[in-house]
């Protein structure tokens, strides 16, 4: 349980903090309009969609072991100093993650040989924040990925992309659940990263298995 606590609280505070740095480059960009929405803060509450932000993506890390991204906060983009800026705006999300991913692969070599306690959540955490990085640059919608390269694409093409853009999202993730080579290349891509930081997988695999004490319980 104490695996699961951290991982929960860990990922609703780097789900803010995704939030957080979209909001604070657009505010930097020129859209004030983020303060008086209440953007500029670590409260969930304050986000557009708070299912979207927050339980969707919780309810994927249930289900799946996968950072889902969540709902982006609603930004004026007619606001901001040029193209350059709404790129920003949009990567400035999953860089909040990658960010996050280091400074949890920087903690992790302090864990002691024989981890327990709080270790093996972090260890999964780390991984989290990577898959969510990943995930998140996906040139398609809804992910920031299509939003750093929206602003240069002709608005015919985006008007187009934006009236298939539920059927897109949903094809991505049946596409990512259960075309097995698009699966292993997103595993083999978080993977590679993860190596890249010198994640201690061991730790990383045991907070997978601990966060999903529910299969334990059931026997599985």
């Amino acid at each position: 349980m104490t695996t699961f606590l951290v991982v929960l609280i860990g990922w609703i505070f780097s789900l803010c903090l995704h939030e957080f740095s979209h909001a604070m480059v657009a505010y930097l960009g020129g859209d004030t309009s983020v303060r008086e929405k209440g953007y500029l803060t670590f409260n969930p509450l304050k986000y557009t969609h708070p299912v979207y932000s927050l339980l969707l993506p919780i309810l994927f890390l249930v289900m799946g072991g996968i950072g889902l991204p969540g709902g982006a906060v609603y930004i004026e983009t007619w606001r901001l100093r040029g193209k350059g800026w709404e790129s920003a705006v949009s990567l400035a999300g999953p860089l909040s993650n990658l960010i996050l991913a280091i400074l949890l692969a920087v903690i992790l070599k302090f864990a002691p040989p024989s981890a327990s306690g709080i270790w093996p959540g972090l260890g999964f955490l780390a991984l989290l924040q990577i898959s969510a990085v990943v995930l998140n640059l996906l040139p398609v919608p809804p992910f920031d990925g299509y939003g750093a390269l929206a602003p240069f694409l002709n608005y015919e093409l985006r008007v187009k992309i934006a009236r298939a853009g539920t059927f897109i999202t949903l094809g991505v993730f049946v596409i990512l659940w259960n075309v097995a080579f698009v699966n292993d290349a997103f595993w083999s891509e978080v993977f590679w990263l993860g190596n890249l930081l010198h994640l201690p997988f061991d730790l990383v695999l045991q907070g997978f298995a601990q966060f999903r004490f529910w299969e334990r319980l059931g026997g599985g």
